[in-house]
């Protein structure tokens, strides 16, 4: 099975948040639906980024890379190299 590791973006929070899952547009779904502490207060989120990896440790792996960075330009630069191709 295919997982994704997704970077959402909070217009409201001006605010990104990074996580991983099998199914990218469920769990916009669910974020959106307030359900979720960490993105409640962010809503709506919209995706700006995906990777698709075939094994859910691959994901995790980027996930964990991606958090730790930490870097607001780091991701932009992310976002703005996908749009450039």
């Amino acid at each position: 099975m295919l997982h994704h590791v997704y970077l959402l973006y909070s217009e409201s929070r001006d605010h990104y948040y990074i996580g991983s899952c099998a199914n990218v547009e469920e769990r916009l779904i669910h974020n959106n639906g307030g359900s979720t502490p960490s993105t409640k207060s962010g809503r709506p989120w919209k995706i700006v980024y995906t990777e698709i990896f075939q094994s859910k440790s691959d994901a995790l792996k980027r996930e964990n890379y991606l958090k730790r960075r930490k870097s607001r330009v780091f991701l932009e630069e992310l976002i703005r190299s996908i749009k450039t191709r």
